[in-house]
């Protein structure tokens, strides 16, 4: 396989799989738009090993499997997503260590971890979702690395924060409640499988607002951008924000469906990005 088909391939996976960031994916010059999509292209792998049908012990070992790959990125081996990712690892600073927290976060899901409080989330986060902020950032030009790279970390928890929102109903059918205990009692709710009681639209706003304060920290770093990344970052974080919008406005759908934005006010948002000063 050569690393032009490798590529492709990894587009192509986010392309199908990625609606929300691919729109602001594309925005970006053709190497880095190439590099970060071998990042979601692994990002994607991992997460359909946790959330797929196998038994816990099968995940288990497939996520050690793929740190091992991670561990050995560059050497012999024809998948796709890791002959991408060892050549954009090779032509961008990519900290490709934050994998492990990623796996480290997907392990989590297997062993079915409950949050007693926010501080107990926030670890989640910063593993399933900072990691591809942190991930993310390496391929793009940025000054000042250590202070974006924080900031980058907050974007990628204010979008976990959202996806656990948009997810819950889904969430609930695999047995997951994200939302941390400390919350529920606060709000007097109670939500599984099998019962849902209390002022859940309350909890959801609540939740909601607290996602927007980690985007306010979150988007401090598009002033540390290259243009082209800081239009990307701004479309991703667009959408994301108005999902957020949708959400606040209608929390009771949360228990019906999983919400989403039509791919036209998708695409609005990311041409709206692309003209901002």
């Amino acid at each position: 396989m050569t690393t032009d088909d490798a590529y492709r391939h990894c587009e192509d996976v986010t392309r199908l799989r990625a609606g929300n960031f691919y729109h602001g994916i594309r925005l970006l010059p053709a190497p880095r738009r190439a590099g970060l999509c071998a990042v979601y292209a692994l990002a994607r792998k991992v997460d359909d090993i946790a959330d797929g049908p196998l038994p816990d012990d099968d995940k288990l070992r497939l996520l050690d499997a793929v740190r091992a790959d991670v561990n050995a990125l560059g050497t012999a081996g024809d998948d796709p997503v890791f002959v991408a990712l060892a050549d954009a690892a090779g032509r961008f600073p990519i900290p490709v260590e934050a994998f492990g927290d990623l796996l480290a976060g997907a392990e989590m899901d297997v062993h079915g971890e409950s949050y007693a409080e926010f501080a107990d989330l926030l670890v989640y986060c910063r593993r399933v979702a900072g990691s591809i902020g942190r991930l993310s950032l390496g391929v793009f030009e940025a000054r000042d690395r250590d202070v974006a790279m924080r900031h980058a970390d907050d974007l990628g928890v204010a979008l976990q924060l959202t996806n656990i929102l948009r997810d819950v109903r889904e969430d609930l059918e695999r047995g997951r409640i994200y939302i941390p205990q400390q919350d529920l009692d606060r709000f007097g709710c109670t939500l599984t499988a099998l019962e849902v009681s209390g002022p859940v639209s309350e909890l959801v706003r609540f939740e909601a607002e607290r996602a927007r304060g980690w985007f306010a920290r979150g988007l401090r770093l598009l002033p540390l951008l290259d243009r082209r990344s800081a239009v990307c970052v701004a479309a991703m974080a667009g959408i994301y924000r108005r999902l957020l919008d949708r959400i606040e406005r209608r929390p009771e759908l949360v228990l019906r469906e999983r919400l989403s934005l039509p791919g036209w006010e998708k695409g609005w948002v990311a041409v709206r990005a692309a003209v901002l000063p």
